[in-house]
Protein backbone atom coordinates (compact mmCIF):
# COMPACT_ATOMS: atom_id res chain seq x y z
CA UNK A 1 0.00 0.00 0.00
CA UNK A 2 3.36 2.45 0.60
CA UNK A 3 4.76 1.56 -2.43
CA UNK A 4 1.38 2.28 -4.57
CA UNK A 5 1.35 6.00 -2.17
CA UNK A 6 4.91 6.44 -2.84
CA UNK A 7 4.74 5.97 -6.66
CA UNK A 8 1.92 8.56 -6.92
CA UNK A 9 3.62 10.90 -4.99
CA UNK A 10 6.62 10.79 -7.26
CA UNK A 11 4.27 10.90 -10.17
CA UNK A 12 3.10 14.01 -9.28
CA UNK A 13 6.42 15.61 -8.01
CA UNK A 14 7.27 14.74 -11.85
CA UNK A 15 4.32 16.11 -13.54
CA UNK A 16 4.30 19.32 -11.25
CA UNK A 17 8.20 19.70 -12.13
CA UNK A 18 7.23 19.73 -15.82
CA UNK A 19 4.53 22.35 -16.18
CA UNK A 20 5.75 24.58 -13.48
CA UNK A 21 9.40 25.26 -14.34
CA UNK A 22 8.92 26.44 -18.41
CA UNK A 23 6.28 28.45 -16.51
CA UNK A 24 8.54 29.73 -13.90
CA UNK A 25 11.18 30.43 -16.51
CA UNK A 26 8.70 32.18 -18.90
CA UNK A 27 8.01 34.43 -15.63
CA UNK A 28 11.16 34.56 -14.32
CA UNK A 29 12.51 36.07 -17.42
CA UNK A 30 9.87 38.21 -17.81
CA UNK A 31 10.32 39.99 -14.19
CA UNK A 32 14.60 40.06 -15.14
CA UNK A 33 13.52 42.21 -18.34
CA UNK A 34 10.51 44.60 -16.20
CA UNK A 35 13.55 44.48 -13.45
CA UNK A 36 15.93 46.23 -15.93
CA UNK A 37 13.93 48.41 -17.51
CA UNK A 38 12.07 49.89 -14.71
CA UNK A 39 16.09 50.30 -13.63
CA UNK A 40 16.49 52.22 -16.77
CA UNK A 41 13.16 54.44 -16.17
CA UNK A 42 14.12 55.45 -12.63
CA UNK A 43 17.52 56.30 -13.67
CA UNK A 44 16.44 58.71 -16.83
CA UNK A 45 14.60 60.02 -15.05
CA UNK A 46 16.86 60.49 -11.97
CA UNK A 47 19.01 62.52 -14.91
CA UNK A 48 16.02 64.50 -15.88
CA UNK A 49 14.12 65.76 -13.13
CA UNK A 50 11.63 68.09 -15.30
CA UNK A 51 9.89 64.51 -16.28
CA UNK A 52 7.81 64.94 -12.86
CA UNK A 53 6.11 67.94 -14.42
CA UNK A 54 4.54 65.42 -16.92
CA UNK A 55 3.14 63.16 -14.24
CA UNK A 56 -0.46 63.99 -14.83
CA UNK A 57 -0.35 63.35 -18.20
CA UNK A 58 1.52 59.85 -17.79
CA UNK A 59 -1.29 59.25 -15.53
CA UNK A 60 -3.92 59.93 -18.27
CA UNK A 61 -2.07 57.93 -20.52
CA UNK A 62 -2.32 54.94 -18.43
CA UNK A 63 -6.26 55.39 -17.60
CA UNK A 64 -6.96 55.41 -21.17
CA UNK A 65 -4.75 52.24 -21.92
CA UNK A 66 -6.53 50.14 -18.93
CA UNK A 67 -9.80 51.85 -20.45
CA UNK A 68 -9.34 50.94 -24.33
CA UNK A 69 -7.62 47.34 -23.77
CA UNK A 70 -6.66 47.11 -20.10
CA UNK A 71 -10.87 46.01 -19.20
CA UNK A 72 -10.68 43.20 -16.17
CA UNK A 73 -6.82 43.74 -16.34
CA UNK A 74 -6.98 46.79 -13.43
CA UNK A 75 -8.38 45.10 -10.95
CA UNK A 76 -4.78 43.60 -10.69
CA UNK A 77 -3.33 41.14 -8.08
CA UNK A 78 -7.24 41.13 -6.44
CA UNK A 79 -8.47 39.51 -10.39
CA UNK A 80 -5.82 36.93 -9.71
CA UNK A 81 -6.75 36.46 -6.13
CA UNK A 82 -10.19 35.87 -7.35
CA UNK A 83 -9.60 33.34 -9.90
CA UNK A 84 -7.79 31.33 -7.50
CA UNK A 85 -10.64 31.40 -5.16
CA UNK A 86 -13.56 30.80 -8.08
CA UNK A 87 -12.29 30.37 -11.37
CA UNK A 88 -14.29 32.54 -13.93
CA UNK A 89 -13.24 34.80 -16.96
CA UNK A 90 -9.63 34.01 -16.37
CA UNK A 91 -6.56 36.06 -16.07
CA UNK A 92 -6.27 37.76 -19.17
CA UNK A 93 -3.12 37.51 -21.29
CA UNK A 94 -3.21 41.45 -22.03
CA UNK A 95 -2.39 41.73 -18.45
CA UNK A 96 1.35 41.19 -18.12
CA UNK A 97 2.18 43.52 -21.14
CA UNK A 98 0.26 46.18 -19.82
CA UNK A 99 1.06 46.50 -16.26
CA UNK A 100 4.74 46.01 -17.34
CA UNK A 101 4.02 48.91 -19.46
CA UNK A 102 2.28 51.04 -17.10
CA UNK A 103 4.59 50.62 -14.41
CA UNK A 104 7.68 51.55 -16.13
CA UNK A 105 5.45 54.79 -17.44
CA UNK A 106 4.85 55.63 -13.50
CA UNK A 107 8.42 55.29 -12.43
CA UNK A 108 9.95 56.93 -15.42
CA UNK A 109 7.57 59.93 -14.38
CA UNK A 110 7.65 60.11 -10.51
CA UNK A 111 4.88 58.02 -9.31
CA UNK A 112 5.38 56.21 -5.95
CA UNK A 113 5.14 53.03 -6.39
CA UNK A 114 6.55 49.32 -6.23
CA UNK A 115 7.15 46.51 -8.45
CA UNK A 116 5.74 43.48 -6.80
CA UNK A 117 2.23 43.48 -7.98
CA UNK A 118 3.27 44.06 -11.43
CA UNK A 119 5.69 41.17 -10.94
CA UNK A 120 2.78 38.76 -9.43
CA UNK A 121 0.40 40.19 -12.23
CA UNK A 122 2.95 38.91 -14.77
CA UNK A 123 3.43 35.59 -13.05
CA UNK A 124 -0.10 35.05 -12.64
CA UNK A 125 -1.23 35.79 -16.79
CA UNK A 126 2.02 33.61 -17.75
CA UNK A 127 0.36 31.21 -15.44
CA UNK A 128 -3.09 31.41 -17.08
CA UNK A 129 -1.71 31.34 -20.81
CA UNK A 130 0.67 27.52 -19.94
CA UNK A 131 -2.55 25.97 -18.19
CA UNK A 132 -4.76 26.69 -21.05
CA UNK A 133 -2.59 25.23 -23.48
CA UNK A 134 -1.72 22.17 -20.90
CA UNK A 135 -5.33 22.03 -20.84
CA UNK A 136 -5.31 21.76 -17.20
CA UNK A 137 -8.84 21.49 -14.86
CA UNK A 138 -10.21 23.99 -12.67
CA UNK A 139 -7.95 22.57 -9.46
CA UNK A 140 -4.76 22.45 -11.55
CA UNK A 141 -5.51 25.75 -12.92
CA UNK A 142 -5.64 27.19 -9.51
CA UNK A 143 -2.34 25.94 -7.98
CA UNK A 144 -1.11 27.07 -11.14
CA UNK A 145 -1.80 30.49 -10.67
CA UNK A 146 -0.45 30.07 -7.32
CA UNK A 147 2.54 29.02 -8.33
CA UNK A 148 2.63 31.95 -10.86
CA UNK A 149 2.01 34.19 -7.89
CA UNK A 150 5.32 32.18 -5.87
CA UNK A 151 7.10 32.61 -9.22
CA UNK A 152 6.40 36.47 -9.62
CA UNK A 153 7.26 37.51 -5.90
CA UNK A 154 10.42 35.26 -5.60
CA UNK A 155 12.22 36.60 -8.66
CA UNK A 156 11.34 39.95 -8.32
CA UNK A 157 12.66 40.12 -4.63
CA UNK A 158 15.29 37.26 -4.93
CA UNK A 159 13.29 35.85 -1.93
CA UNK A 160 12.50 32.16 -3.46
CA UNK A 161 11.37 30.62 -0.36
CA UNK A 162 9.43 33.90 1.02
CA UNK A 163 7.41 33.86 -2.56
CA UNK A 164 6.59 30.62 -2.06
CA UNK A 165 4.97 30.82 1.49
CA UNK A 166 3.32 34.28 0.60
CA UNK A 167 1.57 33.14 -2.54
CA UNK A 168 -0.06 30.54 -0.04
CA UNK A 169 -0.65 32.80 2.97
CA UNK A 170 -1.98 35.99 1.32
CA UNK A 171 -4.97 34.14 -0.28
CA UNK A 172 -6.77 33.58 3.23
CA UNK A 173 -6.27 34.54 6.34
CA UNK A 174 -5.97 31.86 9.31
CA UNK A 175 -5.56 29.16 6.13
CA UNK A 176 -3.02 27.71 4.25
CA UNK A 177 -3.34 25.42 1.27
CA UNK A 178 -0.64 22.96 1.15
CA UNK A 179 -1.65 21.29 -1.59
CA UNK A 180 0.19 23.94 -3.44
CA UNK A 181 3.30 24.04 -1.82
CA UNK A 182 5.61 22.06 -3.88
CA UNK A 183 4.56 23.97 -7.10
CA UNK A 184 4.99 27.20 -5.00
CA UNK A 185 8.43 26.09 -3.89
CA UNK A 186 9.33 24.83 -7.62
CA UNK A 187 7.93 28.31 -8.91
CA UNK A 188 9.80 30.61 -6.62
CA UNK A 189 13.35 28.78 -6.54
CA UNK A 190 13.42 29.04 -10.75
CA UNK A 191 12.00 31.83 -10.81
CA UNK A 192 14.43 33.57 -8.29
CA UNK A 193 17.68 31.36 -10.39
CA UNK A 194 15.90 32.68 -13.99
CA UNK A 195 16.62 36.16 -12.89
CA UNK A 196 19.88 35.59 -11.33
CA UNK A 197 20.39 34.07 -14.50
CA UNK A 198 19.49 37.58 -16.51
CA UNK A 199 22.28 38.94 -14.30
CA UNK A 200 19.97 41.31 -12.70
CA UNK A 201 21.29 41.61 -9.10
CA UNK A 202 18.90 42.40 -6.01
CA UNK A 203 19.78 44.87 -3.11
CA UNK A 204 21.67 43.09 -0.17
CA UNK A 205 20.69 44.84 3.04
CA UNK A 206 23.39 44.13 5.98
CA UNK A 207 21.97 44.26 10.43
CA UNK A 208 25.38 45.88 12.41
CA UNK A 209 26.14 43.49 15.01
CA UNK A 210 23.85 44.50 18.40
CA UNK A 211 25.89 45.22 21.58
CA UNK A 212 23.70 43.18 24.99
CA UNK A 213 21.62 45.31 27.14
CA UNK A 214 22.55 43.33 30.22
CA UNK A 215 19.56 42.13 30.59
CA UNK A 216 19.95 38.80 29.11
CA UNK A 217 17.65 35.76 30.11
CA UNK A 218 18.48 31.86 28.94
CA UNK A 219 16.00 29.81 27.30
CA UNK A 220 18.69 27.19 27.24
CA UNK A 221 22.34 26.60 27.17
CA UNK A 222 22.38 27.58 23.78
CA UNK A 223 19.41 29.91 23.53
CA UNK A 224 18.78 33.64 24.27
CA UNK A 225 17.59 36.94 24.36
CA UNK A 226 17.53 40.33 25.32
CA UNK A 227 14.24 41.12 27.60
CA UNK A 228 14.74 45.06 27.62
CA UNK A 229 15.45 44.84 23.81
CA UNK A 230 12.51 42.18 22.89
CA UNK A 231 9.98 44.58 25.15
CA UNK A 232 10.97 47.30 23.15
CA UNK A 233 10.77 45.29 19.90
CA UNK A 234 6.86 44.81 21.01
CA UNK A 235 6.29 48.27 21.28
CA UNK A 236 7.64 48.79 17.91
CA UNK A 237 6.33 46.19 16.34
CA UNK A 238 2.88 47.82 17.08
CA UNK A 239 3.46 50.63 15.53
CA UNK A 240 4.33 48.77 12.70
CA UNK A 241 1.21 47.14 12.44
CA UNK A 242 -0.69 50.20 13.06
CA UNK A 243 1.01 51.74 10.31
CA UNK A 244 0.13 49.42 7.76
CA UNK A 245 -3.45 49.64 9.11
CA UNK A 246 -3.30 53.12 8.15
CA UNK A 247 -1.23 52.37 5.08
CA UNK A 248 -4.26 50.14 3.80
CA UNK A 249 -6.73 52.10 5.04
CA UNK A 250 -5.68 55.44 3.38
CA UNK A 251 -5.04 53.55 -0.22
CA UNK A 252 -8.70 51.74 0.18
CA UNK A 253 -10.38 55.20 1.58
CA UNK A 254 -8.38 58.12 -1.49
CA UNK A 255 -9.55 55.47 -4.34
CA UNK A 256 -13.26 55.45 -3.07
CA UNK A 257 -13.21 58.90 -2.25
CA UNK A 258 -11.93 60.11 -5.57
CA UNK A 259 -14.25 58.01 -7.95
CA UNK A 260 -16.90 59.77 -5.87
CA UNK A 261 -16.02 62.95 -5.88
CA UNK A 262 -15.07 63.02 -9.79
CA UNK A 263 -17.34 62.47 -12.09
CA UNK A 264 -14.93 62.16 -15.12
CA UNK A 265 -12.60 59.20 -14.28
CA UNK A 266 -9.53 60.57 -16.67
CA UNK A 267 -9.08 63.41 -14.37
CA UNK A 268 -9.08 61.40 -10.88
CA UNK A 269 -4.91 60.44 -12.59
CA UNK A 270 -4.35 63.86 -13.27
CA UNK A 271 -5.55 65.48 -10.11
CA UNK A 272 -3.30 62.72 -8.45
CA UNK A 273 -0.17 63.71 -10.76
CA UNK A 274 -0.41 67.30 -9.59
CA UNK A 275 -0.96 66.48 -5.91
CA UNK A 276 2.42 64.21 -6.24
CA UNK A 277 4.38 67.52 -8.15
CA UNK A 278 3.03 69.91 -4.94
CA UNK A 279 3.89 67.33 -2.12
CA UNK A 280 7.60 67.63 -3.51
CA UNK A 281 7.54 70.95 -3.97
CA UNK A 282 6.41 71.14 -0.25
CA UNK A 283 9.02 68.71 0.95
CA UNK A 284 11.49 70.39 -0.91
CA UNK A 285 13.36 66.85 -1.98
CA UNK A 286 12.18 63.78 -4.56
CA UNK A 287 13.08 61.28 -2.12
CA UNK A 288 9.78 59.99 -1.73
CA UNK A 289 9.05 59.30 -5.52
CA UNK A 290 9.36 55.87 -7.14
CA UNK A 291 10.96 53.37 -5.11
CA UNK A 292 12.99 54.65 -2.50
CA UNK A 293 15.36 52.07 -3.14
CA UNK A 294 18.73 54.12 -5.55
CA UNK A 295 19.17 57.44 -3.90
CA UNK A 296 18.44 60.16 -6.40
CA UNK A 297 21.43 62.34 -5.25
CA UNK A 298 24.39 62.04 -1.80
CA UNK A 299 21.93 61.89 1.28
CA UNK A 300 18.82 60.96 -0.30
CA UNK A 301 16.40 58.76 2.31
CA UNK A 302 16.16 55.32 0.85
CA UNK A 303 15.31 52.51 2.32
CA UNK A 304 19.46 51.33 2.59
CA UNK A 305 19.84 54.44 4.19
CA UNK A 306 17.22 53.69 7.25
CA UNK A 307 19.57 50.61 8.16
CA UNK A 308 22.16 53.69 9.31
CA UNK A 309 21.66 56.40 12.55
CA UNK A 310 20.39 59.71 10.64
CA UNK A 311 20.10 57.92 7.62
CA UNK A 312 15.82 58.84 7.47
CA UNK A 313 14.00 62.06 8.44
CA UNK A 314 11.22 61.75 11.62
CA UNK A 315 8.15 61.57 9.09
CA UNK A 316 9.57 60.06 5.97
CA UNK A 317 7.43 57.13 6.53
CA UNK A 318 4.14 59.09 6.96
CA UNK A 319 5.28 61.22 3.59
CA UNK A 320 5.76 58.06 1.70
CA UNK A 321 2.45 56.73 3.21
CA UNK A 322 1.05 59.95 1.38
CA UNK A 323 2.83 59.85 -1.78
CA UNK A 324 2.04 56.17 -2.56
CA UNK A 325 -1.84 55.68 -1.13
CA UNK A 326 -2.24 58.93 -3.40
CA UNK A 327 -0.26 57.42 -6.37
CA UNK A 328 -1.85 54.20 -6.20
CA UNK A 329 -5.31 55.46 -5.27
CA UNK A 330 -5.30 57.54 -8.21
CA UNK A 331 -4.94 54.82 -10.73
CA UNK A 332 -1.21 54.93 -11.46
CA UNK A 333 0.42 50.71 -11.54
CA UNK A 334 3.11 49.57 -9.73
CA UNK A 335 2.78 47.66 -6.43
CA UNK A 336 2.57 48.43 -2.39
CA UNK A 337 5.23 45.98 -1.44
CA UNK A 338 8.59 48.08 -1.77
CA UNK A 339 6.74 51.05 -0.34
CA UNK A 340 5.98 48.93 2.22
CA UNK A 341 9.33 48.48 2.84
CA UNK A 342 10.45 51.76 2.89
CA UNK A 343 7.55 52.79 5.39
CA UNK A 344 8.80 50.02 7.46
CA UNK A 345 12.76 50.60 7.78
CA UNK A 346 12.34 54.36 7.98
CA UNK A 347 9.77 53.79 10.63
CA UNK A 348 11.91 51.51 12.97
CA UNK A 349 15.00 54.31 12.63
CA UNK A 350 12.69 56.52 13.93
CA UNK A 351 11.88 54.27 16.47
CA UNK A 352 15.16 53.14 17.03
CA UNK A 353 16.14 56.62 18.03
CA UNK A 354 13.70 56.92 20.15
CA UNK A 355 13.90 54.24 22.00
CA UNK A 356 17.52 53.58 22.10
CA UNK A 357 17.60 50.77 19.81
CA UNK A 358 19.92 49.15 17.38
CA UNK A 359 18.99 50.89 14.03
CA UNK A 360 19.62 48.12 11.62
CA UNK A 361 17.49 45.69 13.55
CA UNK A 362 14.94 48.14 14.17
CA UNK A 363 15.12 49.19 10.18
CA UNK A 364 14.84 45.23 9.28
CA UNK A 365 12.17 44.31 12.17
CA UNK A 366 9.85 47.58 9.79
CA UNK A 367 10.88 46.46 6.89
CA UNK A 368 9.19 43.22 6.91
CA UNK A 369 6.71 43.81 10.08
CA UNK A 370 5.03 46.89 8.18
CA UNK A 371 4.52 44.49 5.18
CA UNK A 372 3.67 41.65 7.06
CA UNK A 373 0.75 43.96 8.47
CA UNK A 374 0.08 45.20 5.05
CA UNK A 375 -0.71 41.45 3.60
CA UNK A 376 -0.92 39.16 6.11
CA UNK A 377 1.49 37.22 5.58
CA UNK A 378 3.45 36.45 9.03
CA UNK A 379 5.04 33.41 7.90
CA UNK A 380 6.21 34.73 4.42
CA UNK A 381 7.65 37.56 6.32
CA UNK A 382 9.45 35.65 9.04
CA UNK A 383 10.97 33.78 6.33
CA UNK A 384 11.42 36.90 3.96
CA UNK A 385 13.76 38.31 7.27
CA UNK A 386 16.17 34.98 7.25
CA UNK A 387 16.68 35.12 3.32
CA UNK A 388 17.15 38.88 3.38
CA UNK A 389 19.23 39.76 6.58
CA UNK A 390 20.03 36.26 7.93
CA UNK A 391 18.79 33.91 10.64
CA UNK A 392 20.39 35.42 13.85
CA UNK A 393 17.19 37.13 14.46
CA UNK A 394 14.95 35.07 13.58
CA UNK A 395 12.85 35.08 16.83
CA UNK A 396 13.00 38.70 16.90
CA UNK A 397 11.72 38.34 13.11
CA UNK A 398 8.96 36.38 14.15
CA UNK A 399 8.05 38.43 17.25
CA UNK A 400 7.58 41.56 14.96
CA UNK A 401 5.36 40.44 11.79
CA UNK A 402 3.17 38.43 14.39
CA UNK A 403 2.31 41.75 16.29
CA UNK A 404 2.68 43.72 13.61
CA UNK A 405 0.27 41.19 11.87
CA UNK A 406 -2.52 40.97 14.59
CA UNK A 407 -2.31 45.12 15.29
CA UNK A 408 -3.20 45.88 11.48
CA UNK A 409 -6.65 44.73 11.72
CA UNK A 410 -8.77 43.00 9.18
CA UNK A 411 -7.40 45.69 6.72
CA UNK A 412 -5.27 45.07 4.32
CA UNK A 413 -3.96 46.23 0.64
CA UNK A 414 -5.20 43.29 -1.17
CA UNK A 415 -9.57 43.28 -0.77
CA UNK A 416 -10.32 40.09 -2.69
CA UNK A 417 -8.30 38.57 0.67
CA UNK A 418 -10.42 36.06 2.14
CA UNK A 419 -10.89 35.33 5.68
CA UNK A 420 -11.08 32.20 7.04
CA UNK A 421 -9.92 32.23 10.63
CA UNK A 422 -10.48 35.69 11.65
CA UNK A 423 -7.84 37.42 14.08
CA UNK A 424 -10.54 37.75 16.52
CA UNK A 425 -14.16 37.41 16.60
CA UNK A 426 -16.78 39.49 17.05
CA UNK A 427 -19.62 40.52 15.09
CA UNK A 428 -19.23 42.43 12.98
CA UNK A 429 -16.51 40.85 10.61
CA UNK A 430 -16.16 36.96 12.10
CA UNK A 431 -18.45 35.69 8.87
CA UNK A 432 -17.25 37.17 6.05
CA UNK A 433 -15.45 35.94 3.41
CA UNK A 434 -13.31 39.18 1.84
CA UNK A 435 -11.59 42.15 3.50
CA UNK A 436 -13.45 44.18 1.47
CA UNK A 437 -17.02 42.80 2.83
CA UNK A 438 -15.05 42.80 6.26
CA UNK A 439 -14.38 47.07 6.14
CA UNK A 440 -17.96 47.67 4.98
CA UNK A 441 -19.30 45.62 8.11
CA UNK A 442 -16.81 47.77 10.34
CA UNK A 443 -17.75 51.01 9.08
CA UNK A 444 -21.59 50.39 9.05
CA UNK A 445 -20.99 49.26 13.05
CA UNK A 446 -19.08 52.07 13.68
CA UNK A 447 -21.92 54.67 11.66
CA UNK A 448 -24.62 52.61 14.07
CA UNK A 449 -22.70 53.25 17.32
CA UNK A 450 -21.92 56.30 16.74
CA UNK A 451 -25.34 57.41 15.75
CA UNK A 452 -26.71 56.05 18.80
CA UNK A 453 -23.92 58.25 21.11
CA UNK A 454 -25.42 61.23 19.24
CA UNK A 455 -28.86 59.68 19.96
CA UNK A 456 -27.86 59.74 24.03
CA UNK A 457 -26.54 63.05 24.02
CA UNK A 458 -29.39 64.84 22.07
CA UNK A 459 -31.41 63.13 24.57
CA UNK A 460 -29.10 63.73 27.81
CA UNK A 461 -29.28 68.01 26.71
Amino acid sequence: MMRIEHISILRQLVRWSIIVIPISIAIGSTVAFFLWILNLAIHYRFEHTYLLYLLPVAGLVIHLLYQSIGKSSERGNNLIMDEIHQPGGGVPKRMAPIVLFATVITHLFGGSAGREGTAVQIGGSIAQMFGKWFRLNQRDMSIVLTAGIAAGFGAVFGTPVAGAIFALEVLAIGKIKYDALLPCLIAGTVGDITVSAWKIHHTHYHIDAISPSGQTFWLSEYVSFDMLLLGKIIIASIAFGLASFMFAEMAHRIKAGMVGLVSKKWLIPMIGGCIIILLTRVTGKPDYLSLGVDPEYQGAVTIQSAFQSGGSDTWSWLWKTIYTTITLGTGFKGGEVTPLFYIGATLGNTLSELMNAPVGLFAALGFIAVFSGATNTPLACTLMGVELFGGEYTLYYAIACCTAYFFSGHSGIYSAQRIEVPKIFDSYFSSDTTLSESGKRRDDFLQYHISNFKKMVKKNK
